[in-house]
């Protein structure tokens, strides 16, 4: 899984200086770098991408025991997207730092970046996100003591860390279902002429752990089985395609159980299915010690590609699967690439290039939750917002960024967080207390955090037509006490509700609350809105001076929320069955 609704370095930062006259720098990085000497490389000349992952694991490892102060494992990685090819002579550079850490777990964001030495060219690899747990110590189970974010960077990596964190708990689940519901839509394999059969991409290779595939807690590396799995997935790829294929994504795994010095590790790997210019391989991993049953240590799903001279992808064969288990894995292969694309559309790509109204359906809907909230996190995070103007202790700010101008609106009100949270989840009530909200219908809840919405607002000229919005309203509760809770919005298309004549469809980018506990009973509210053309007249005014509708806006929000906070029954969350279509 990639981070989350954007893309880019996650290092780059800007310097902050300590007080002492020292840089500041991040106390749980660490740095490998490292030179491509043939005995790392490939066939073709490049680095090995399981000498990469050994590199990776390792780096991100010592990020976590250096914050944790104890011994740490791998416990999952995320989607890796493996951009460029390194070969041998270049320069690589490992950086890794934990983003946050939770009870027992942490996140620790890895950044691989490549040299050339001749040219003094850098460029970017990959960057992936691991999740490392604390192995108990004689004492008991590991408290980890909390990241304390300092720069701006710091601050976005650690409120996304509690989003991606959530998309891992949820992710097994969600991709049965996801792959349930498309299977069943997709009917029988194809034939194709010339199709080669799957039984002949069929590996299997075992390897025995000795001291050298072991770390410093005596356990089988968690890089080294990953190395081993690319290996014999790669090999799988090969005979399909009878070339050297080019490993181009690794989908989230999970490390099931542990591995120890003297285990047998037995890796398979088959081609589930081949598309026109990438196939996918499953992989396998079991180990076991003499008569005992084979134990899962780990499954991935990996993606390879196949260039010719010029880079290019090249058109690969296609696969006849195996009867029952084959055909099922076929299928399936089939409904994780769609998984894949909706991934990379949604979450991967920068802001600016995501149309503002994306299509939800159910098997997009992880995916655009993540985006919606992760990019008012990102919005929340930034430093550089400018005090427009102050009345009535309701404060306006505005942030020019990228060509896009944003702002938002902060106050505070004697209302509880949890009370004045629930109270501004249900979009249907602020047209109790916002004008320009003239209709809000629920159209689907999607379930308890995610909610589709159809809004109506007036015209802003005398005679023009009012505009509607179709927007995904996605609800966070607070992962711990510094996070906020969050109601965050953003605009969708669904067939079931196109435009209409008697309305213009606006959209909207990124907008939405968060919502501090200052206290037990006062809260600071703060409205984000990424201003688009369609959202830029109600707000226009009030930016220069000319008008103050926001002020008087959200002192009426204050007024709804102080008159409601003890009416236990308004602050219901929307309820499924009020639903007045269902897309």
């Amino acid at each position: 899984m990639a981070s989350e609704g954007r893309k880019g370095d996650i290092f780059q930062d800007q310097e902050v200086v300590m007080e002492n006259g020292e840089v500041y720098r991040n106390p749980t990085e660490l740095k490998m770098s490292q030179i491509v000497l043939p005995c790392h490389a490939n066939h073709r000349g490049e680095l090995s991408v399981g000498q990469l992952l050994k590199w990776m694991d390792s780096t991100a490892c010592l990020s976590a025991e250096r914050h944790a102060g104890c011994s740490c494992v791998t416990a999952s990685v995320d989607d890796i997207h493996f951009e460029h090819t390194i070969g041998v002579g270049k320069v690589v550079t490992i950086i890794a730092k934990v983003n946050r850490a939770f009870t027992s777990s942490m996140e620790v964001g890895i950044l691989v970046t490549c040299e050339d030495l001749y040219t003094n060219k850098h460029w970017k690899v990959c960057q992936a996100f691991a999740t490392f747990v604390a192995r108990r110590t004689e004492a008991g189970k590991v408290q980890l003591k909390q990241v304390v974010p300092v720069t701006q960077l710091e601050q976005m990596e650690y409120s996304l860390a509690a989003e991606r964190r959530r998309m891992r708990l949820i992710h097994a689940e969600i991709i049965t279902d996801l792959l349930s519901s498309s299977t069943a839509q997709l009917g029988e394999c194809q034939e194709h002429q010339d199709a080669v059969p799957a039984d002949r991409t069929r590996v299997e290779s075992v390897e025995l752990v000795l001291p050298p595939h072991a770390n410093h807690q005596v356990s089988t590396f968690g890089g080294q089985i990953m190395a081993w799995m690319e290996n014999v997935a790669t090999i799988s790829a090969s005979r399909l395609c009878n070339a050297h294929p080019t490993l181009r994504t690794i989908d989230m795994f999970h490390f099931r159980g542990p591995s120890h010095i003297g285990d047998r590790l037995v890796l398979k790997a088959i081609v589930n299915n081949s598309f026109k210019h990438s196939m996918e391989v499953g992989v396998c991993a079991e180990a076991y010690q003499g008569d005992e049953p084979q134990r899962h240590i780990n499954s991935a799903f990996m993606t390879f590609e196949v260039l010719d001279s010029e880079r290019r992808p090249q058109t690969l064969p296609r696969i006849r699967p195996e009867p029952v288990d084959g055909e099922r894995r076929h299928q399936e292969a089939i409904a994780r690439k769609k998984i894949r694309l909706d991934r990379k559309y949604i979450i991967s790509c920068k802001q600016h290039e995501v149309p503002l109204s994306v299509p939800w359906d159910q098997s997009n809907q992880m995916y655009l939750s993540y985006n919606n909230v992760s990019a008012l996190k990102l919005m929340e995070a930034k430093s550089n917002w400018i005090l427009s103007s102050e009345k009535n202790k309701v404060r306006l700010y505005t942030l020019e960024e990228n060509q896009m101008l944003c702002f938002k609106v902060e106050m505070n009100v004697s209302v509880p967080a949890e009370q004045t949270f629930q109270l501004l989840s249900d979009l249907r009530r602020r047209k109790e207390w916002d004008l320009h909200y003239e209709e809000c219908e629920v159209i689907t809840h999607a379930d308890d955090d995610d909610t589709l919405y159809r809004i109506a607002t007036p015209s802003v000229c005398k005679g023009g037509k009012g505009q509607d919005f179709i927007l995904l309203a996605s609800r966070r509760r607070p992962c711990d006490n510094s996070d906020p809770y969050l109601i965050a919005l953003r605009s969708v298309t669904l067939p079931t509700h196109p435009p209409t004549p008697d309305h213009c469809r606006g959209e909207v980018l990124c907008a939405g609350f968060t919502i501090w506990e200052e206290s037990t009973s006062v809260t600071k509210i703060t409205y984000y809105n990424q201003a688009t053309p369609g959202v830029l007249p109600y707000i226009s005014t009030d930016i220069v001076g000319l008008s103050s509708t926001y002020y008087n806006t959200f002192f009426a929000c204050s007024c709804f929320l102080e008159n409601n906070k003890d009416n236990m029954a308004s602050v219901s969350s929307p309820d499924p069955s009020s639903s007045t279509s269902s897309p």
